[in-house]
């Protein structure tokens, strides 16, 4: 990364600009000292410690910053790990909800057809009952033969 620091367009000694761009260095790097570490111009100049007025004037730095902004976004690394561990959650969490949705598909399937079962196993064990008493002939003793 180039730095132009003697650019016309930055009106600060080089002892600010020096400042500047450590303390955007320690801000995009997720190390502030001075800060809470958002990504923010007010975090720039407190981190930097000088003033905003200060910071305004250093337009090349500014435009690094903002440049940078656009390309990464203010999240801070910290909050990038953050962000990119919830949304593997979110992913793994809607896997799990689809699968409990399969399984409990599933389970409703095989209740239905373990009561469907159920009740033709009554039915056949009713109609086994029914045909048992009507078709059994009871063995009556006869008389006794004799051997000859």
């Amino acid at each position: 990364m180039t730095h132009p620091t003697d650019s016309p367009e930055d009106q600060v000694s080089f002892k600010t600009a020096a400042a500047l761009r450590a303390a955007m260095t320690r801000l995009f790097e997720g190390r502030p000292q001075r800060t809470d570490g958002r990504l923010t111009k007010e975090n720039l100049y407190k981190e930097a410690r000088v003033s905003r007025a200060t910071m305004n004037r250093a337009h090349a730095i500014l435009a690094e910053w903002d440049e940078h902004i656009t390309a990464h976004g203010k999240a801070t690394p910290g909050e990038a790990k953050r962000d990119a561990t919830i949304a593997d959650l979110k992913k793994r969490l809607a896997a799990k909800t689809q699968e409990c949705t399969l399984l409990e598909n599933k389970l409703k399937a095989a209740h239905t057809a373990i009561a469907a079962l159920f009740h033709d196993n009554e039915a056949l064990r009713q109609q086994l009952d029914k045909n048992i008493e009507t078709t059994v002939t009871p063995i009556r003793p006869r008389g006794r033969r004799h051997c000859r």
